[in-house]
């Protein structure tokens, strides 16, 4: 068996849509891909994808439909950016008001910058390097 080659997307949950859509393609700068209003809103992010899901529209399934993407509490997203890029996004961030939580430097020399979501999601800026250590 083959191990998957990527992630693909990855899901967060906010019952304010506006205020999600605001934030990512604002201060996060992610482009959009589509929007069902009060349902949902879809990111691109380099070859992936970051899907936002309203949970009272998605933790229940319907008929014929994909299966739920319900989720409560906050989730944690984490993007790959380059070392020199970390004080520009932490300017970015500062600049929309967006408090660092927490700045970490790792290890193996990779480093992290954490912050939050309006929906109080954990985020957090990387150096490619985080796991790079990780045996196979």
């Amino acid at each position: 068996m083959l191990p998957p080659l990527r992630v693909l997307e990855t899901c967060v949950y906010t019952k304010d849509l506006d205020a999600a859509f605001e934030f990512y393609s604002e201060v996060l700068a992610l482009r959009l891909h589509s929007r069902a209003p009060g349902r949902h809103i879809f990111f691109h992010c380099g070859q992936g994808m970051l899907l936002i899901f309203n949970p009272d529209e998605t933790e229940h399934a319907h008929p014929d439909e994909i299966p739920s993407h319900g989720s409560r509490g906050s989730e944690h997203v984490c993007w790959a950016v380059e070392r020199e890029d970390l004080p520009r996004w932490r300017s970015q961030l500062e600049k929309h008001g967006v408090a660092i939580e927490h700045e970490q430097t790792w290890e193996n020399g990779a480093r992290s910058i954490y912050f939050r979501d309006p929906a109080g999601n954990s985020l957090e800026f990387a150096t490619p390097r985080l796991w790079e250590n990780d045996p196979d």
